[in-house]
């Protein structure tokens, strides 16, 4: 005759220790994934803000400078995006 392996109620409580001892861990590491996302994500939005910073600078002083080589520029661009646009 077959033995089997199931041991009764202590099997059980050990099994779901286990299991609430992984779960446990799981969840932790998904809190520590999703705390290393969200500063990533923050410093991002601050590079992105930073270059946007520096653009409108740049962007600034080039038409308080040269005003016609900007317009030139900005009517390239146009001409580029609109091409793109409608391909």
């Amino acid at each position: 005759m077959a033995q089997s392996s199931y041991g009764g109620p202590s099997d059980l409580s050990n099994i779901k220790q286990k299991a609430s001892e992984q779960l446990g861990k799981a969840a932790d590491q998904a809190e520590t994934m999703a705390n290393r996302v969200a500063e990533q994500g923050r410093d991002a939005g601050e590079r992105v803000q930073e270059v946007a910073t520096n653009f409108k600078t740049a962007l600034d002083r080039s038409v308080n400078e040269q005003p016609m080589a900007t317009l030139a520029l900005a009517a390239v661009v146009g001409f580029v995006l609109g091409a793109l646009w409608k391909s």
